[in-house]
């Protein structure tokens, strides 16, 4: 009789990859604050040996008040993911969506302790559902493919 292997799966360090806060000048501080808000965010897993994934979750946000940058925040906040015996097919949602929804926290506190540091009010991300949006990604995806073989 043979010993399956167990799937495993855990996070083994959170660290915040690369940070950067940036306030262009002091003469946002002295204008009424209505804040305009520009957010980018996006993941990326790499291989980091045969049973272990870095998996990083980048927002970059943009506040502009009176048309004017106020502030730029850029966190990278990263995980090293022990990944082992985990079926191929499941690995794309695991890197694509159940890390990411471990790291945002992280993330958003980040934001927010940067934010908050810089003299601005509190800004808390919207909590995202990034089961979802793998899904709506997936679906465009293959969308995207059969447009494509029509065409051919």
């Amino acid at each position: 009789m043979s010993e399956e292997k167990q799937p495993q799966l855990a996070l083994e360090r959170l660290y915040t990859k690369d940070v950067s806060f940036e306030v262009p000048g002091a003469h946002v501080f002295t204008k009424e604050w209505q804040p305009e808000l520009n957010i980018n965010l996006s993941s990326n897993a790499d291989k980091v040996d045969p049973t272990h994934f870095e998996v990083a979750l980048k927002v970059v946000v943009e506040a502009k008040n009176a048309g004017e940058t106020a502030f730029i925040v850029d966190i990278t906040q990263a995980g090293v993911f022990l990944v082992d015996g985990i079926e191929e097919d499941r690995l794309p949602y695991i890197l694509g969506a159940y890390c990411p929804n471990i790291l945002f926290p992280f993330l958003r506190e980040a934001v927010n302790d940067l934010v908050t540091k810089g003299s601005f009010p509190q800004l808390l991300l919207t909590p995202i559902n990034f089961d979802a949006e793998f899904e709506a990604n997936l679906q465009r995806a293959q969308m995207e493919s059969a447009e494509a073989e029509g065409k051919a």
